[in-house]
This record gives C-alpha cells, structure tokens and sequence, in this order.
C-alpha cells in the first residue's frame, strides 16, 4: 500500500507541476512507446506513462498518447521507460596497441559495450590525460554512436605505460585549458593510483578541476600510505560535489576493524561529497556492500569501471550492477536516479538524465524480472537476490541502437507482402 500511495502521489505531484498537462500535443511524431511505467527522478514521475519522440527530441509524455499520431508505435506493457542510462565510470580509450594498460588494450571500444546494457553515455575516467586527450578523441570518441564524456587524468599521460606517479607530470593549468577547449566532452578530473605519501595528486586534480569549474574523482588507490588518511580526503582535500569512486572495495579503510562504515564517509556525505560505486573488476565485495545497506550508507550513484578485466568478472555490465543495487534493498526508482538524473548532476551535463518534454531523446526501457538470482562480487563470492535488470530497448537521440526483442521492428509478413522489401538489400 505504501508504494502504491508513493506512486500516486509522484503522479499528481507531475500533473500539478504541468508535466505536459494542459499543453496541446503534437499533430504527429515518429515514435511512440507505449503502455510502459514510466520512471523520470528529475520530474518526479513513477507511473504509467507514454511517451513520444520525434526528430531526437522527447515531445510528449502522457497517459494514453494517441497511437494514430505515431509513424511507429512501440509496445512496452509491462516495462519500465527510463532516462538513457550514464556510467559515470568507464575506461574506453582503446585501439592505441599499448599493452595492459588503459590507454590501451585494457581498454574498450564504448558501443560494444553500452547501448547492450542501456546505457546512452559512458564517462571515461582518467584514461586519458592532456597530453594524449585528442589522440583518444579522435580514435575513439569522435567515432563511436555512444556519447562519450571524459575525466582527464590529473598525470599528463593518463593511464599509460608511465604511470599516475610524477608530480611534475601533473599541470592543472594544462589540464583546464585542455578541458576548456572541450567543455562539450570534458567534465571532470581523475586521479588515481598515486602511490606516494604527498596529497599532491589531489591537490592538483583539485586546483586544475577549481579553474575549469568541473568535478573530481579520487580513486585512492588500494594500498594508500598512512600519511594520507581517508578521513582527511573526505573533510578537508576534496569539495563538495567532487567524487569518491570505489566505495565498496574494503581496500581503503570503508570499513573498520570492528564491521562498521567508516564514519568519515558519513561526515563526508554530509561536507557534500558524492559516493559512486565504481564496480570494476577489484572494488566491490559484499562484506562492505551489505554493511553498508544495513548501516544506512547506500550509493549516490551506480557505475561500473568497465575494462577487459571486469567485463566477463562479476562486474558484468551495467544492468547487472543496477540489480545488485536493487537486491541490497534500494528501490527501483532510487537505481534509475542513481544511474540517470544524479550522476548527469554531478558532471553538469543537466540536459541529460531526464526525460522531460523537449529533452534529448536518450531512453532506455528496462524489464524488471523476478526469479531465483546470484550475483558476483569481485572475489566471484555469490550474494543471491530475487530481482533482475536487463535492457530491453535503447534509444539514443530517437535513434534505436539496442533491440533485444525486436520491438521496434516490423513484423516480417507485412514488410515481405510488399513488393519492393522483397529483395535482400544486402546483396
């Protein structure tokens, strides 16, 4: 009853806030989705909606949408309609023949990996530095369907064969005019896997991402020394709306001796800083994941470090960190937020995330199973669950680029009954 009543009320909360309510729709649009739940944390929408997409653009969203005003109409009964997904951690800088590194073959190429899992924008986090950005703008960027974003490592070559350890490789008056250059692609800073006592690489992630107006992320390395306290990243080095990504990985003091969050994280949340869960293919394990859920310290936002060394490991993709999110006990519309509308937020990129009316058409359309599940940490240590994600559709800028079920095709009688579809076009 309760969800019920949360779900009614987020529907007149939209209706108030003129959701599309009392706006003449339009005389027609390309595409229709139609019968699905709709899920938008930005407007505040859980419900069942339709929603309809023209010329890349999202033109209504609306109960009972009239089907005769569609070129296609698309059934979705019984999924959920979401804002494209955004991995807010990834690593696709490849196709340089670098070895083992990931401004290299420990790399992937975005579109063979995002649209199959839902998402419509992958964030590549410190792959890249300034001095080979443009390379990887150019081999990789420019050329893929997916958006991709970019974090620039706060170490000039990013993370290449030289490493994330010179402090004299660290500019940030480089880094911010590289990431001015591209404000369009460029949103954040990187820094990781500095293994020396100073804070220099924060300090200077900090400094470079203050003259560009951009957020950073801290993946503080596994073995971090003693002279650079977790606590003291979180309440002094970092700002509020900077990053802290791995949260889960129990290799940087999250979680005590004693079984307990640390509590700087908690002083942390409230200084503003946001927590990302960055899966990967070492910084997840259930033995802080499920103490966390029961202390009260869930995720801001769901990513998942995607490389060639978690991709077939319990990381997976992005659906399959999503369900693990859901099993340890947040809502379906908490996930959706956290993998949509937050992290959109926290890289400025606010026209993204959100399926409001005249927003870039990027939707993916999920269905929710329940079943008998097991889910791997990065140790492959099962935690079981009864609820499973996967992506049905998605859509990028209207375009359909994910289709598992053939739903937004034509049914083949029909297209074959007409004379000129018969010959094969491959030919």
């Amino acid at each position: 009853m309760k969800k019920q009543a949360c779900v009614c009320l987020l529907t007149v909360v939209a209706l108030l806030a003129g959701y599309g309510c009392g706006e003449a729709l339009p005389e027609s649009y390309g595409m229709l989705l139609k019968g699905g739940h709709v899920i938008d944390p930005k407007n505040e929408i859980s419900a069942p909606m339709d929603v309809a997409i023209d010329e890349g653009k999202i033109v209504a969203v609306r109960e009972s949408l009239p089907e005769d005003r569609a070129g296609k109409v698309v059934d979705v009964s019984g999924l959920y309609v979401t804002p494209g997904l955004i991995d807010l951690h990834a690593h696709v800088y490849a196709g340089t023949g670098i070895p083992r590194v990931l401004t290299g073959d420990s790399s992937v190429y975005p579109d063979h990996f995002s649209f199959r899992s839902g998402c419509t924008t992958l964030v590549d986090v410190g792959s890249s530095g300034h001095r080979n950005f443009e390379d990887f703008k150019d081999r990789v960027i420019d050329r893929s369907r997916t958006r991709v974003l970019v974090m620039l490592n706060v170490a000039g070559g990013g993370m290449g064969p030289e490493g994330e350890d010179n402090p004299e490789d660290m500019e940030p008056e480089k880094i911010a005019a590289m990431a001015k250059k591209y404000p369009d692609i460029i949103v954040g800073v990187k820094t990781a896997h500095y293994s020396g006592p100073e804070w220099v690489s924060v300090e200077r992630a900090v400094e470079a991402a203050g003259l560009a107006d951009i957020p950073v992320m801290v993946d503080f390395g596994a073995n971090h020394p003693k002279e650079r306290p977790i606590g003291e990243l979180y309440l002094e080095k970092l700002r509020p709306g900077d990053i802290y990504t791995h949260m889960y990985s129990g290799l940087r003091v999250e979680l005590t001796d004693e079984g307990k969050i640390n509590p700087s994280m908690f002083q942390g949340r409230e200084r503003g800083i946001i927590f990302d869960i960055g899966h990967g293919g070492g910084s997840f394990t259930w033995r802080v994941a499920v103490p966390a859920y029961e202390q009260g310290f869930p995720p801001d936002i769901i990513s998942t470090d995607l490389h060639t060394g978690s991709m077939n490991a319990g990381m997976k993709d992005m659906t399959n960190v999503m369900s693990k999110v859901l099993n340890l006990g947040s809502s379906l519309e908490e996930v959706i937020r956290m993998s949509t509308w937050k992290p959109a937020e926290v890289i400025k990129r606010t026209e993204l995330g959100h399926l409001s009316e005249g927003a870039i058409a990027d939707v993916t359309v999920l269905r929710l199973e329940e079943g008998d599940f097991g889910f791997l940490d990065v140790r492959r240590i099962t935690l079981k669950g009864n609820k499973l994600l996967t992506a049905e559709l998605t859509i990028k800028g209207g375009h359909v680029e994910w289709d598992l079920n053939g739903r937004a095709g034509e049914d083949w009688e029909t297209f074959y009954a007409d004379e000129k579809n018969r010959v094969d076009p491959w030919r």
